[in-house]
């Protein structure tokens, strides 16, 4: 009998569901699940409910086994990935109260400006928590539905996260583990513990909503009887503690120790490190995250990443391989065409307010081909003015682990190497979270049997790079990409105050 392990990650657009069979070392079955956000919402709100991650993970799960011919006992255990900061919403009977208000939301950003003054300002805030209080995290979602719709913050009972919510629906346990729990801005990432003064900025009876904490090796449970039989599993299968995203896939590409820098291509792009100690911004640009390993993983998020490249791509209507060839046709820097992709808003640097803005348009740079080029390369520079944050505070990559949907471009491969001046190699898994998912659970349940086991060892084990698709830095590129990015960071600078009175004109056009 085969012994397997799933792995589900939970996304802002699909869910997928991989099965791992252990003694292979090979994913033997795939499933996935697309749907939206909720449409219609005002400007910068993001919901989606979660019952949809619900059902999807059971749609997903269920074509993954079908594909990997698995009988329900070969099944060992499961671990879920899910998107960060969602914050999801129980009453006593464990009900959703309502949509979920998801990490990409930014109507949040006055609740907070309220929780910081309630710290004592931006350092103080810092010193508490370890992080800023920012728009993407869970904490102002709960102040915001107290001041918005306080029916439903009066039969709130339980604050849980979209991973935490699949978990909850899994095994019948409301627990959070600290990697994903340090993305609420309620947790002092530095003790593992919740902040009593975050929570009495927001309200003193919170903390009796919030569940327990566990470690990223400790089990959430079993899988509920009910939930087994319409999956095809067995009720003994165990239930890892999952993580935010960002956490399972720095175990899914192999970013368990210092030096290993992880780079996440997909919807928003995130990067982030592997640390044995806490890496606190005093500026508070970057995450001060703990990782689902145990240790702490240092992270900056840019909220627009495909978002960017593909409302280009879909607006000239070109199919994917199209779009490469023209990038590639297109020279460096796209004519002096800039983009400032701040569709959604942005979090590194925190322009919550920001938009979309290209720069440097004339009648040479007024193709198609230079703004798709700008598309790719904006993302690009928003993602490495964090990663030279990280890189100031102390975090020094010897390799850029590339994973999510636009590491599968050769052309943006070559654009990463050359704007991060470093190597960029892929992994021959590509679905990060939902492998470092399956590997978790794996980790959790060879512990539980009672073996000495390390993360470190079966990401080892389990990791390999594809040297088909690696990228190596251009001397002439890089000098080129260093001057772009100096003025990529001005005019993201001096439009701040702009995008603010911008938002102010938006919200009196649209009311």
């Amino acid at each position: 009998m085969r012994t397997l392990v799933i792995g589900i990650d939970s996304g802002t657009q699909s869910t997928k569901a991989v099965v791992l069979d252990v003694e292979k070392r090979k994913i033997v079955g795939i499933g996935t699940s697309q749907y939206d956000l909720i449409p219609g919402l005002p400007p910068g709100a993001k919901e989606q409910h979660p019952h949809t991650w619900r059902d999807a993970a059971a749609k997903a799960v269920k074509q993954a086994l079908k594909s990997a011919k698995a009988k329900p006992a070969e099944v060992r255990a499961i671990g879920v990935s899910g998107q960060q900061h969602g914050f999801v919403a129980l009453d006593k009977n464990g009900e959703v109260i309502r949509p979920a208000k998801l990490w990409c939301d930014t109507v949040t950003a006055p609740e907070c400006e309220e929780i910081t003054r309630a710290l004592g300002g931006l350092d103080a805030t810092i010193a508490a928590l370890g992080n800023a209080v920012l728009p993407g995290y869970t904490a102002s979602k709960i102040l915001w539905l107290k001041k918005h719709e306080p029916k439903n913050f009066a039969r709130l009972a339980t604050v849980l996260l979209p991973h935490d919510y699949l978990n909850w629906w899994l095994t019948g346990r409301a627990v959070m583990e600290y990697g994903d729990a340090s993305g609420t801005a309620l947790l002092n990432v530095r003790t593992r513990q919740w902040c009593t003064a975050a929570i009495n900025a927001i309200d003193p009876d919170l903390a009796a909503k919030l569940p327990p904490l566990i470690p990223s090796d400790e089990p959430v449970g079993q899988v509920r009887a009910d939930v087994a039989k319409s999956l095809g599993i067995t009720a003994d299968a165990l239930v890892s503690a999952g993580g935010g995203d960002n956490m399972m896939a720095a175990i899914g590409t192999g970013n368990v120790r210092p030096g290993v820098v992880t780079a996440s291509l997909g919807t928003s792009g995130t990067i982030y490190a592997c640390s044995e100690t806490p890496v606190v911004d005093p500026q508070g640009e970057i995450a001060a995250f703990c990782d689902s390993t145990n240790r702490w993983l240092p992270l900056l998020c840019t909220m627009n990443v495909t978002v960017a490249t593909e409302m280009v791509r879909r607006d000239f209507g070109w199919t994917h391989n199209k779009m490469e060839a023209e990038i590639a046709r297109a020279s460096a820097g796209a004519g002096g065409l800039l983009l400032l992709p701040y569709f959604e808003g942005e979090r590194t640097p925190n322009v919550p307010d920001g938009t979309g803005v290209f720069f440097g348009v004339n009648q040479r740079t007024f193709t198609a081909r230079c703004f798709a080029r700008a598309a790719m390369e904006g993302a690009t520079l928003g993602m490495n003015y964090g990663l030279r944050r990280l890189i100031e505070l102390g975090i020094k990559p010897t390799q850029i682990r590339a994973t999510g949907g636009g590491s599968n471009s050769k052309v943006w491969r070559q654009i990463l190497a050359d704007v991060f001046n470093a190597e960029v190699v892929t992994l021959k898994v590509a679905e990060g979270a939902a492998y470092g998912a399956a590997l978790q659970a794996l980790w959790c349940w060879r512990k539980h049997k009672g073996e000495q086991a390390g993360i470190q060892d079966i990401a080892d084990e389990f990791v390999q790079l594809n040297p088909k698709q690696s990228a190596s830095p251009r001397r002439e590129q890089v000098e080129l990409y260093r001057e772009i990015q100096e003025l990529h960071n001005g005019l993201s600078a001096a439009l701040r105050p702009v995008f603010h009175k911008h938002r102010e004109l938006v919200s009196r056009l649209s009311g």
